[in-house]
C-alpha cells in the first residue's frame, strides 16, 4: 500500500466555519403546459425540505403550450444554486432563470385588504389607502375592501399600516415577476 497524499475531501455543504446568510430568489421556470407538471415542481421542493414563499403560474404561450411558474424561495446562496439545478434536470422544464441575481426583474402582486373601523380609522385608512394608491373595491358602513398592487415590500408596508387601524383579513396573488429588456425570460 503506497502513502497517497490526502486530497481535501469535497461536499456540496457549507462546512461549519464558513456560514452564509439565507437569501430571498426570485425564479421564472418556463415549463410545459400540461396535466401534472406544477405538482412535480412542487414535488421537488417538498420532497427536499425547500419552502416556496410565494407561487403564480400562468400559461404565456398558448400555441406552444407553454406556462411560466414564477417561485419565490429562500435558502443560502449555495441552495438557491442547487434548486436551479435540480428543477433545470425536470423533463418538461425548459428554462430556469434567477431574476433576482441577474437584477433585472420587475416585481409586482396584488392584494385584497379587508379593514373594519369606524369615525377617526376610517378617516384614516382612506387617507393611507389614496398615499398608497389603494382601489376601494367594497365598502359599508363599517368596513372597506381595498385593492392594493406594487412592489411586495409596498404591500407589506400597507398591511402594516392596516393592522393599526383595523385589519380583518388579507388575500395575495402571489409575485408576478418578468425580466427587463427586450429578451425573454
Amino acid at each position: 500500500m503506497t502513502n497517497m497524499p490526502k486530497l481535501p475531501s469535497q461536499s456540496h455543504y457549507v462546512g461549519p466555519g464558513a456560514a452564509q446568510a439565507v437569501v430571498s430568489r426570485t425564479l421564472s421556470i418556463i415549463v410545459d403546459n400540461e396535466p401534472g407538471v406544477l405538482a412535480r415542481v412542487i414535488g421537488l421542493f417538498s420532497g427536499r425540505g425547500y419552502n416556496i414563499d410565494s407561487l403564480t403560474v400562468t400559461e404565456t404561450e398558448h400555441e406552444k403550450h407553454i406556462s411560466r411558474i414564477t417561485i419565490v424561495t429562500r435558502g443560502t446562496p449555495d441552495v438557491i444554486v442547487q434548486i436551479k439545478h435540480q428543477l433545470e434536470r425536470l423533463v418538461p422544464v425548459h428554462r430556469v432563470r434567477d431574476l433576482t441575481r441577474e437584477g433585472v426583474a420587475l416585481e409586482r402582486e396584488l392584494a385584497l385588504v379587508k379593514v373594519t373601523g369606524k369615525g377617526e380609522k376610517r378617516i384614516e385608512a382612506l387617507r393611507i389607502a389614496e398615499i398608497f394608491r389603494a382601489k376601494v373595491v367594497d365598502t359599508s358602513t363599517e368596513h372597506f375592501v381595498f385593492e392594493v398592487t406594487g412592489k411586495p415590500s409596498k404591500l407589506e408596508e400597507f398591511i402594516g399600516i392596516m393592522t393599526e387601524l383595523g385589519l380583518v383579513e388579507v388575500s395575495r396573488t402571489g409575485i408576478a415577476a418578468i425580466g427587463r429588456g427586450p429578451g425573454s425570460s
